[in-house]
């Protein structure tokens, strides 16, 4: 095996720069040549691994569970109507749809379209896809309608009447751009979109922002202000609260730091706070999170804590804080939501969910534990409406236990049960349990385990994991993977390494910058873990990821190729050298490091799957790498270069299929989500099974 400290002289070779690198053609995304290049692939793979009988099954099987009328149809609330958005095989683009509560609660719920995305997309022969919609407030009846192309962040927006169900003639309307745009009043919006030369970020989004009134052409919109190129984005949004409205400039200075201004009759007001934490207003309240330690008025707040005070009182610099929640050494703060008397907190507990309501009584914040929510799942929470409600929509699911929906309303002390997925896998006999295995520094690193109560033998495997951006993978009802592999037999992992937010900050903060390999020796554990277990072998375990997973897949491919036996990677960055040239990868530089910077790239390097392609490897396990066309966050010339290179060195278990719609989601419709799935899980299922015979330990195969 190769350790993190060989990785010093792996990549001690020099990258390949824009004049050497022989693959830089296909970071031209349209380009004619690239394009050929993908479609050449693309037949290839469909060809080798579509051609069964059984890849047609899984693809019909999971296509009837994305588009079955048993799904749970989720509810916004927008003034008095509860909206849903709604694909099904009839209308694979989606209906925006309306209906009543009482309506929803009936055996047979009567919905009204509002907007037929697959009519208007045939009617402007446009390939469009539902990006969401946000509604004036307190009126509620019209909205900024976000459309995109393909799936891509960048959007279309445009001004839609709700009562008449129509877009407005001559209304707010922005061209494709990836904009951000938020309600003032019903006649103005705040606007930061592409404005022409340097009015975008170095990362390709807003750097100023404008006030734009009705009946006035976007050019004469009055400027508000304006960042810097090197900055991530520039935002500006109204805080609604009744007798409360305020106006605010989001500045975005890196992924992790902001400062943030009111908006005043004298000009901008600098709200005091550390530049890593964020503050939200609701009413006369203001909310901090606190993403490192900040000692104010006499007192030290740890990372990971969500404190709240008088909004006026931290306008002028002299907070007095009550700690809403404040993180142990298994506890962390996963999201909180906002109600008209309360906030409800979504906490983690050893990656197991726990809800906290905390209201103000008094001067202080009274904390009240909600439901006892089973081991190995998972609850989320959103808001009703925090104007008018005392509510919540809950959520909930497990690995094998089917979601359900319900309303929580305080209130009334009543909770209204909405709605249950029916099985769509068949779950007997199986059984969820959680680990924690030693990394490489003595660290306990949990992980998720599905498979056969009793299993003796080993079977195939399919391992996935993520760890960045603080983002926590938990618990929850995959019907697809229960149908394209638990029901086959072969068990399912979820690991919960370093970079993620399973522990809050701190867990991210451990694997950031030069620190990263800590997530994939994490990683590399729990493969070790599973297969001393006897749950698999090296040569039955298949791992997937995608994004910044995508890169987690890169470099166990490049760094342990003897641990697994398939590797499926999936919208990926792999150029580590080039990842800030391209599309938003400059809003990265916080979580990886600078390449143009010398020190950076020192440890940059050592992760960059692209530089770390040894043409002299010959355990390499088979490789299906996946992205799409219109991915305009991560650029999938990562995806195209790494496997020409692979190809170029003479690998032949190399396969690759490029979506032309989807997004950085990969897939814009059911049918698209289905067939890439079932490509995924049947590239997986052959290799393993086919290998299944090689049962040799790992050190052996070296």
């Amino acid at each position: 095996m190769m350790s993190w400290i060989a990785w010093t002289t792996f990549a001690a070779a020099a990258p390949p720069t824009p004049e050497s690198d022989p693959f830089l053609w296909l970071e031209e995304v349209s380009g004619e040549r690239a394009l050929e290049w993908v479609e050449a692939h693309n037949d290839k793979t469909v060809t080798a691994l579509t051609k069964s009988p059984q890849f047609a099954e899984l693809q019909e099987r999971l296509a009837s569970i994305l588009d079955s009328d048993d799904r749970i149809p989720y509810l916004s609330k927008i003034g008095d109507r509860y909206l849903n958005f709604w694909r099904d095989a009839e209308h694979p683009r989606g209906l925006w749809r309306q209906t009543t509560l009482a309506s929803y609660q009936s055996d047979a719920p009567v919905w009204e379209t509002i907007l037929d995305i697959d009519a208007l997309a045939k009617a402007e022969e446009e390939n469009w896809v539902f990006s969401g919609a946000s509604c004036v407030r307190p009126e509620q009846d019209r909205c900024l309608v976000r459309l995109s192309r393909g799936g891509s962040d960048a959007t279309v927006i445009r001004e839609f009447d709700l009562p008449s169900r129509s877009f407005v003639e001559g209304g707010f309307e922005l061209p494709e751009a990836k904009s951000r745009v938020e309600w003032i009043d019903r006649d103005t919006l705040f606007v930061g979109t592409d404005f022409g030369e340097a009015s975008l970020t170095d990362s390709g989004y807003p750097r100023m922002v404008r006030k734009w009134r009705r009946g006035t052409s976007i050019d004469e919109a009055e400027p508000i202000f304006e960042g810097s190129t090197t900055d991530v984005a520039v935002s500006s949004y109204h805080d609604a609260s009744p007798g409360y409205e305020r106006n605010f400039v989001s500045r975005q200075t890196t992924f992790f730091t902001s400062e943030l201004f009111e908006i005043t009759k004298k000009g901008l007001v600098r709200i005091d706070k550390p530049d890593s934490a964020s503050v939200y207003t609701f009413g006369r309240w203001a909310f901090v999170e606190l993403r490192d330690a900040w000692e104010v008025s006499g007192a030290t707040y740890p990372a990971g804590s969500l404190l709240v005070t008088d909004y006026k009182r931290l306008r002028k610099g002299k907070p007095r804080f009550e700690v809403l929640f404040e993180p142990t050494d298994t506890t962390s703060l996963r999201d909180w939501v906002i109600t008209s008397d309360r906030v409800v907190l979504q906490l983690i507990d050893n990656v197991q969910s726990r809800l906290v309501s905390v209201a103000p009584e008094g001067r202080n914040w009274m904390a009240t534990p909600l439901a006892n929510i089973p081991e190995n799942a998972s609850i989320y929470a959103s808001e009703v409406d925090r104007f008018a409600s005392d509510a919540i929509w809950l959520y909930g699911s497990g690995f094998i236990t089917p979601s359900r929906y319900a309303m929580m309303d305080f209130a009334t002390g009543e909770t209204t049960e909405l709605g249950q997925l029916p099985a769509f896998f068949d779950a007997e006999g199986l059984e969820v349990a959680q680990h924690f295995v030693a990394s490489d520094d003595g660290t306990k690193i949990p992980y998720f385990l599905v498979t056969r109560a009793g299993q003796d033998d080993p079977v195939p495997t399919l391992m996935t994991g993520y760890g960045g951006f603080e983002i926590p993978l938990l618990p929850g009802y995959r019907a697809a993977t229960g149908a394209g592999w638990l029901e086959r037999g072969g068990a399912y992992v979820v690991a919960n390494i370093r970079g993620g937010g399973e522990y809050g900050p701190r867990w991210h903060d451990a694997a950031l910058r030069d620190k990263r390999h800590k997530a994939y020796e994490d990683f590399a554990a729990i493969g070790r873990d599973l297969v001393s277990r006897g749950i698999t072998t090296a040569d039955q375990l298949a791992i997937q990821g995608g994004s910044n997973g995508g890169l987690l897949m890169g470099n166990m491919y490049t760094t342990y190729p003897e641990l697994w036996g398939a590797v499926i990677c999936q919208v990926p960055l792999l150029d580590m050298k080039r990842y800030t040239k391209l599309l938003a990868g400059a809003s990265w530089a916080d979580e990886y490091g600078d390449p143009d910077n010398p020190d950076d790239w020192a440890f940059l390097q050592r992760y960059s799957p692209y530089h770390n392609l040894d043409p002299e490897e010959t355990e390499a396990p088979p490789l299906l790498v996946t992205t799409s066309t219109r991915d305009d966050r991560v650029h999938p010339g990562h995806a195209r270069k790494f496997v020409a290179a692979l190809e170029d060195m003479g690998r032949e278990d190399v396969w690759y299929y490029e979506n032309v719609e989807g997004g950085h989601g990969g897939a814009a419709n059911n049918a698209q989500r289905a067939f890439m799935t079932a490509l995924a899980y049947t590239f997986a299922w052959n290799t393993l099974t086919g290998a299944a015979e090689r049962t040799e330990e790992p050190e052996a195969r070296r």
